[in-house]
């Protein structure tokens, strides 16, 4: 305050503290109007939205709901979609926020603009910053940016191998088989109030068998280790559920609840396990494995001493690896498994497709999966549908300038100031679409084609798996990310998901459970209320109930 009075003399000649109080406020107000003004004057008066509250907080992304000039809403890319990019008749938007700096947010739904971003590593760095939580285990690949990323991404790349890959099929068409024999059994109809149940312990086992090495089963039949606590069954199944938990709560109040005593245990027994592991595998030297672990620990083995990563940074892209894998596949089964029940005839095709490639009802081997483009299109479908991360973040690291496309189709120049932060809409490019204008005020709609605008998805709020089987912009199907800093683990996630999706569906047919409370509702009811989510580390459906008939 004394630096206020200082600058502006003036004030101390005010008699009155409330007139004092008045005009300091009326000072700071318009310097926050200048601020702002300035703020968006940097991004060339971009369209779009000023905000009290930035979506990057945790009460302006988790808690508000939308409220106007105040919040955006939880998950409000997501919930948006393409709405905003049509609202303000461009391919890019801004959000402008107050608290808690004043800043704006260069939202992009653009293809050719995204491709500019994530190939321009050095222009359009990743705001690291905003991952340091993950640190969890140690420095990994995704905290990381520079040498340190390209020294993760080096060693990490070689464990993703094709043995790995077909190693993933041949795990995750055994537990899918456990399942049916020990907990389905000889059931004709299985009803599950939440997919997810189901899901989540089948990514779990096969991150645990593909990932480590570590076998579990669908029977609770794990004995806890002497010097353990817990079975690493446990430890992983509650460090991968429990993981918001361990980022929102600070350290000093992990122990206050049974809760968060659990998960302050499972992390800690985790890393002891894969200290263990660590030393044990590097003790016995070349290990005739295909898993991601030893797989991991082999090439890091091979690189000099100098770039190996310590103990410390292997435990960290592990856990990263564990994290951003398991809860990804669990959710993109369920909301494909949705998908396929809302849509019957499609199922139907991909069952087809199944049958001819195992005429005998067998399981699919590594082999088949090339044969099995409709059940791939299918889940490729599900990933535009429902992308796991809606969000992929980049800041400006220089004053630049990016291209998009306005309404009329033309291609605009937009100043991107240094500092400036970006969030890659990818639901927003996933359900790019024609735009359509009212030209009056009465109910007729014209709608036209802007080629730029509507290169991407046609009618994009409908599953059509059909649109994969043919030629599509693959610029605008950005689920794993885009460019050098893409999803390492992509091919992992897509041979279990598909060999998961092609085994069930070639021995059961899935269908909506039926309650008697949603018995009036219309097929657009229940499509919201199946495939409705929330935010979290992936989009997370809430409630998604099926049955699945056994096929006769």
């Amino acid at each position: 305050m004394s630096s206020l009075l200082e600058r502006l003399p003036f004030l101390t000649n005010i008699s009155s503290p409330y007139t004092l109080l008045f005009s300091v406020a009326g000072v700071l107000l318009c310097h926050g109007v200048v601020s702002v003004y300035r703020t968006k004057s940097g991004l060339g008066f971009l369209p779009g939205r000023t905000l009290l509250i930035s979506p990057a907080t945790v009460i302006g992304n988790f808690v508000l709901p939308r409220i106007r000039g105040i919040s955006t809403g939880r998950n409000f890319l997501f919930v948006n979609k393409y709405s905003e990019f049509l609202r303000f008749g461009a391919s890019a938007y801004r959000l402008t926020t107050i608290y808690p700096t004043i800043e704006s947010l260069l939202v992009l739904a653009d293809a050719d603009a995204i491709k500019e971003v994530t190939s321009s590593r050095a222009r359009f760095p990743k705001p690291t910053e905003l991952y340091a939580v993950l640190a969890f285990f140690g420095r990994n690949i995704v905290v990381s940016e520079g040498d340190e990323w390209k020294k993760y991404r080096k060693i990490s790349a070689p464990a993703f191998s094709e043995k790995n890959n077909k190693l993933v099929w041949d795990e995750t068409v055994s537990i899918v088989e456990g399942l049916f024999a020990d907990v389905w059994g000889d059931k004709k109809e299985i009803v599950v109030d939440h997919v997810v149940d189901i899901t989540l312990p089948l990514a779990l086992f096969v991150i645990g068998a593909a990932g480590f090495g570590q076998h579990m089963s669908w029977k609770d039949t794990e004995v806890c280790p002497e010097g353990h606590k817990l079975s690493f069954k446990q430890a992983l199944h509650h460090v991968a559920t429990d993981v918001f938990i361990k980022l929102a709560v600070p350290g000093w109040a992990m122990g206050l609840t049974d809760r968060t005593r659990q998960t302050r245990l499972a992390f800690d027994e985790l890393e002891t396990y894969i200290s263990e592991m660590i030393r044990e595998r590097t003790a016995d030297g070349a290990v005739d494995k295909n898993d991601l672990f030893s797989n991991l620990l082999a090439s890091n083995a091979s690189d000099s001493e100098k770039n190996a990563m310590t103990e410390q940074e292997l435990a960290g892209n592990v856990f990263i690896f564990l994290i951003a894998g398991h809860e990804t596949t669990a959710h993109t089964l369920a909301f494909a498994f949705a998908y396929l029940a809302l849509y019957p005839e499609e199922q139907e095709k991909v069952y087809q497709q199944i049958k001819t490639v195992l005429p005998n009802g067998g399981s699919p081997s590594y082999e088949d999966r090339t044969k099995l483009d409709r059940c791939i299109a299918a889940y490729y479908e599900t990933l535009r549908l429902v992308p796991p991360v809606t969000n992929v973040p980049k800041f400006s690291a220089e004053d630049t300038t990016l291209t998009i496309t306005n309404a009329q189709g033309e291609k605009v120049v937009i100043p991107v100031p240094k500092g400036t932060q970006i969030a890659l809409d990818t639901a927003g490019l996933h359900y790019n679409r024609e735009k359509r204008l009212t030209y009056s005020r009465y109910t007729v709609l014209i709608r036209f084609h802007v080629r730029s605008l509507a290169l991407y998805w046609k009618d994009p709020h409908a599953f059509k798996p059909d649109r994969f089987l043919s030629d599509y912009n693959r610029d605008a199907f950005i689920p794993f990310s885009a460019g050098s800093r893409s999803c390492i683990g992509r091919r992992f996630f897509e041979v279990e998901g598909i060999s998961a999706l092609t085994l069930i569906l070639s021995k059961y047919k899935i269908s909506i459970k039926e309650e008697p409370q949603f018995s009036h509702e219309t097929f657009e009811q229940r499509k919201e209320r199946v495939l409705n989510a929330r935010a979290g580390i992936t989009v997370t459906p809430i409630r998604v109930p099926l049955v699945f008939t056994r096929r006769d």
